[in-house]
């Protein structure tokens, strides 16, 4: 009875979780690797399974700032360097954040804009390269390049009707 002991408990959940994070560290397919370990393939599998229908934590996003910085390491740097925002070559984009909309101001928007007139320059090309959508990029243009109505001074005078002249 003591030897079916020892096999239950060595083959309880956490002799299989240990192989199964062994495997996955290992160059080796199932098959390769429990033959190498002499484990049987079915068992395995079958914990395989179940280790893989678990709920796995969320895995961590970075997020990254443009020119750099990561946005937490970047937040204090940027609060202190907001005045001198003007002097950079191209606008500051502002990291997208879960259920916020990012703004722009005014002067980065134009900016943006005005690139996107360069000879070679593809309006989606831009866009994408901030991080925004070609259709915010699109509206931006038409807003910020409407032209106004021209208007032209006209005047009106009493005008005769021309005289004909019939020379016969």
């Amino acid at each position: 009875m003591s030897d079916k002991f020892r096999t239950r408990e060595r083959y309880g959940e956490a002799f299989w979780r240990k192989h199964h994070e062994t495997w996955q560290q290992s160059a080796l397919n199932q098959r390769e690797y429990c033959e190498a370990h002499g484990i049987p393939l079915k068992a395995f599998g079958n914990w395989r399974a179940r280790f893989k229908a678990e709920p796995q934590p969320p895995v961590r996003k970075l997020l990254y700032r443009r020119r750099g910085l990561s946005h937490t390491l970047g937040h204090s740097v940027s609060h202190s360097l907001s005045h001198m925002t003007y002097d950079l070559p191209g606008p500051i984009v502002p990291p997208a954040r879960e259920g916020r909309r990012r703004t722009f101001s005014e002067v980065d928007k134009r900016r943006i804009v005005e690139e996107t007139g360069r000879p070679g320059a593809s309006l989606s090309e831009v866009a994408r390269s901030y991080g925004i959508a070609a259709r915010v990029l699109f509206r931006w243009k038409q807003d910020l390049t409407q032209v106004a109505p021209l208007f032209v001074a006209v005047e009106i005078v009493d005008a005769t009707p021309p005289t004909e002249e019939h020379t016969s």
